[in-house]
This record gives C-alpha cells, structure tokens and sequence, in this order.
C-alpha cells in the first residue's frame, strides 16, 4: 500500500496461521478494510465484489506447508481447489457486469508455487514457465489444479488472468512453521533444530519484499494469460540455510558457551521430499524489468533481526495449537 493511494480489500479467513497483529500498521490507515470471510464462502465474495467493485483480484489463499498437508490434505483440496475454483466463479460473474472498459482493464492475479513442477536433480536446468507440471506432495498437487483451473478461465471464459510461480519466500512475520522462522526461534529457546535426512535439498529464496515488488509489475503490465517465475537466484541446500542462521544468531546474540549450531539434529526425512527447485527468473526481467534486490545474505540478517526485535509477536503466535502441530510434527522423528 505505500506504492500507491489506493485502497485495499483484505480477505481472510484467519485460520491458525493467520494474525491480524500483522496489520498492526495498517490499523489507522483509510485505504485499508479487513474482511475476514472464508475463500469457499461464494456468496460473501459476490457481495463483497458489488459493493467495492474492485479493479483486481490478488488471489493468494492457500494452504501451503508440504508437511501439514501430507498429515491432513484434505484442507488442502478444500482450500487450494475449492476455494480456488469459488472465487474464479466469484470473480467471473462480476466480471461479466462490467462495462467494456473496466473488463479489459480488470485483473485475477494468481499466486503459485514452484512446487508444481516437481523436483530436479543436481544437473538439470532451473524450472521456466515451459516445465511440464509434475506435483509429488499433497500440497504441490492442490496448487497445481489450481494453477490449471486459473488457465482453464482464460482460455475458456477469456477472464484476463495472470499466474506467478514463486520459490520459498522468507522474511518478517513468517510463521514459524517453516524452516527458516522455525530454526530461529527454536535456536533461541535452545532445542533441537531439526534437519531433515542429510540437510542436501535445495530451494531456491526469494526475500518476500522482492516478492511483493514481483507481484506489482506483474499486476501492472503483465501480459494477460501469461505465467511469471519468480526466484530469488538464490539456491542453497538446507543445512547451509540452517548453518547461515546459527552463525548469525552466534554473532548477533551469542550463546554464553557453544554455538547454535551444536542443536541441530538430523532426522527421518519426511516422505517424497523434492531433491531440489531452482527457478529461472528471465522472462519477468526480460519482460517488466523485475530482479530481486536482497541477496540471501542481506534477506537472511534482516529476517534475523527482525525475529530477534520481535519476541512479543512471536510469542504471540505460538499458541497452544502451534505447539501441538511442533509435536506432532517434529518429537517422534528417529534421529537420522
């Protein structure tokens, strides 16, 4: 919203990663309502489309951590393709009131994943807009009929739709189910910093800074129908990930003997983990002038810091329920 003076419709079902402490700066600001609504809740979203009569559609809803959706996929499907599939026919019918005009001008701007394309060995090429889709977790596969479902309005209903594939984001106010949150806070609290099998899998990182800047040019002269990568250009194994956070814990809040590092633990790697994503980032630079300004090492000590200047919020955050998922998750894992 600091781009531009216009206003912004938040919709939100706040399910248990969800915190409107995140808004915090946006409390006083006009141009800023928060909905919470359910994605799959067709009648509230066509309401809500006649009365703000919004220019575009910015649809990021998903549920999105591989390893919750190999436990439960069910709120997988429901979310990523139900919801999915109810907000395109939302957003069609509201688009089909429009003047000629505001028709050709509005956008469905879709946000994915790098993880439809499946996986890569060391060798191969990074994945490109052309790669053949070929989903191998719950998760992956939930976005990845989303992806098509997105595809399947434009070329059928010619909706003007736009889709993004991002590698793994990082940054502020992640919720630390995920590696990098996750490896910080419970380095802090001094436990196990849990690796899965030898730590050799490699994604690619994208600072969500950099993302949100993406999403913007795209949305702004994206060619309509077409799909962007978004990466990082930033491909490190995860336990480089792992060894980069405790050396920067180590020299921003040392511990009084030892290193972060002494925590980790291998374990069990978790079932069909991808070997490998590496993104190429080409067409969204060739085409709208779009590359991402952090490094990793610049992202990676800005997140640091941010965590370690924010022990309220993540207090905050690890709930009861949050707590209950780390154990589930992470305290039966044999040691690998």
């Amino acid at each position: 919203m600091a781009q531009s003076d216009e206003s912004v419709l938040n919709y939100d079902k706040l399910t248990y990663a969800g915190n409107l402490n995140n808004l915090t700066s946006l409390r006083n600001d006009e141009r800023h309502l928060f909905v919470q609504g359910d994605i799959c809740d067709g009648e509230k979203l066509a309401a809500l489309f006649a009365e703000h009569q919004p220019r575009a559609i910015l649809h990021f809803a998903a549920e999105s951590h591989v390893d919750r959706s190999i436990h439960g996929p069910a709120a997988f499907v429901t979310t990523n393709v139900n919801g999915t599939f109810t907000l395109l026919e939302a957003a069609r019918a509201y688009w089909n009131t429009l003047d000629a005009d505001k028709k050709a001008a509005f956008r469905f701007l879709h946000v994915s994943t790098d993880e439809v394309y499946g996986t890569l060995s060391a060798e191969d090429p990074p994945f490109t807009e052309t790669t053949a889709y070929a989903p191998n977790s719950p998760y992956s596969a939930s976005k990845a009929a989303s992806d098509h479902l997105v595809r399947a309005y434009h070329h059928t209903y010619g909706m003007p739709v736009l889709t993004t594939n991002c590698s793994n984001n990082y940054g502020a106010y992640h919720f630390p189910e995920k590696l990098i949150p996750l490896i910080i806070t419970n380095a802090r609290a001094g436990k196990d910093l849990p690796v899965y099998g030898d730590g050799q899998q490699v994604r690619d990182w994208l600072y969500v800074t950099d993302h949100c800047a993406a999403i913007r040019r795209v949305l702004e002269s994206g060619r309509v129908g077409e799909t962007y990568n978004v990466g990082g250009w930033n491909e490190q194994t995860n336990l480089s990930v792992v060894h980069t956070i405790c050396d920067l814990l180590d020299e921003l809040q040392a511990k009084p003997t030892g290193s972060y590092r002494d925590q980790i633990k291998h374990i069990t790697d978790r079932p069909g983990h991808d070997r490998r994503y590496a993104i190429d980032a080409r067409k969204i630079e060739r085409e709208l002038g779009w590359k991402p300004a952090e490094t990793f090492e610049t992202g990676l000590r800005k997140t640091v810091e941010w965590y370690l200047a924010n022990d309220a919020w993540v207090a905050q955050v690890q709930s009861g329920d949050y707590m209950k998922w780390v154990d589930l998750q992470y305290s039966n894992k044999e040691q690998a």
